[in-house]
């Protein structure tokens, strides 16, 4: 069931939808960019069709809408604590194929992380569903087909944005009452099939092979390099570190709320342990860590795919302009090395 919507037709589908579900769309915020005079694009509630951004991509992804930079777990008082109330109303969210297929990767994470659940991302993922952002291809630093996260089936509604409107697919019938008296149009979504920048994730199946890597000499070269920010990760559409924070309310230290906040695991300090004892201590262990997570340990994990998605927003976001598919190249090249090391001994 397709459909073909001027933006003034838009507007009226998108307040009706705002009547039943919170929606949330790529939103341009004005001079609050990282640089003087830049703006940053990142997920809120969008009230007009004109608030949508859809020509480029997001600063930030659709996982903050779900799990958001910091949000309150518990209140506590001196004798007795309580567990945040969760919003009850449905979320639509307005999101490119990668960042839907990053919230696979994260589910498995929070709601499937060893029979555990995470209450606090399930609770607000059940009222989730999506509506798919058709992709132009992304940018130079994206490479989703590389990581088959190019195409999804997981959406109630695809749209295809222009200057002239929205042509809107209906997948899901509880959207079609939206719609109704729209011009229809024979609309099917069309998939990203090939991204200016590709990236060949190496093989590191070989316990040998992996051993060796994680003392390679490359990783050095981020000792000088890395800052150890974190912005690659806040970045990131499937990074889900955090850590605990106590709000103490007024001069009561006993009174208060614990809220969770997003951390890094590239910030120094992440790891630290009792008597002062970090597993990586300098930026290049950190760096390390990160990349073999995304590309080796995940899927060994859990099977099915890699945890990066090549949205390329940590390449971005990196004030130091280290790129991720870069990094992945030279690994690759380590591990031909290493590999051709092995087979003359």
């Amino acid at each position: 069931m397709g459909f073909s919507l001027t933006p003034a037709q838009a507007d009226a589908v998108l307040s009706a939808l705002k009547q039943d579900y919170r929606v949330y769309a790529p939103k341009r915020f004005p001079k609050q960019g990282r640089y003087s005079d830049t703006d940053v694009i990142r997920y809120a509630e969008v009230e007009r069709f004109s608030d949508i951004v859809w020509d480029v991509k997001s600063d930030y992804p659709a996982k903050e809408v779900i799990t958001p930079i910091q949000q309150a777990i518990f209140y506590f008082t001196e004798d007795e604590y309580r567990a945040s109330k969760a919003k009850t109303k449905p979320i639509l969210i307005l999101a490119r194929p990668c960042d839907i297929n990053a919230q696979h990767i994260q589910a498995k994470i929070y709601a499937g992380n060893g029979g555990y659940e995470d209450l606090y991302y399930k609770r607000v993922r059940d009222l989730v569903k999506f509506a798919m952002m058709e992709c132009n291809g992304g940018d130079d630093t994206c490479f989703c087909v590389s990581m088959g996260s190019n195409r999804t089936d997981d959406y109630s509604l695809a749209l295809k944005f222009s200057a002239d409107g929205v042509q809107v697919q209906v997948t899901d019938d509880a959207f079609a009452p939206y719609f109704a008296g729209m011009a229809e149009a024979d609309y099917a979504p069309a998939f990203v099939e090939e991204n200016q920048l590709k990236v060949t994730v190496p093989d590191l199946d070989d316990k040998a092979v992996r051993l060796a890597l994680k003392s390679h000499p490359m990783w050095k070269e981020f000792n000088s390099r890395c800052v150890s920010c974190g912005a690659c990760t806040v970045a990131c559409s499937t990074c889900t570190c955090f850590t605990t924070r106590d709000v103490i309310y007024g001069d009561n230290p006993e009174v208060g709320e614990r809220r969770r906040v997003s951390a890094s695991c590239q910030i120094a300090g992440f790891d630290q342990m009792a008597g002062q004892k970090e597993f990586r201590s300098t930026a290049g262990d950190r760096m390390r860590y990160k990349v073999l997570h995304k590309f080796h340990d995940y899927k060994a994990r859990f099977g099915e795919r890699h945890m990066c998605v090549g949205c390329g927003r940590c390449t971005h976001r990196c004030p130091e302009l280290i790129s991720i598919s870069a990094t992945v190249s030279k690994v690759s090249a380590a591990v031909e090395e290493i590999k051709a090391s092995m087979a003359q001994q």
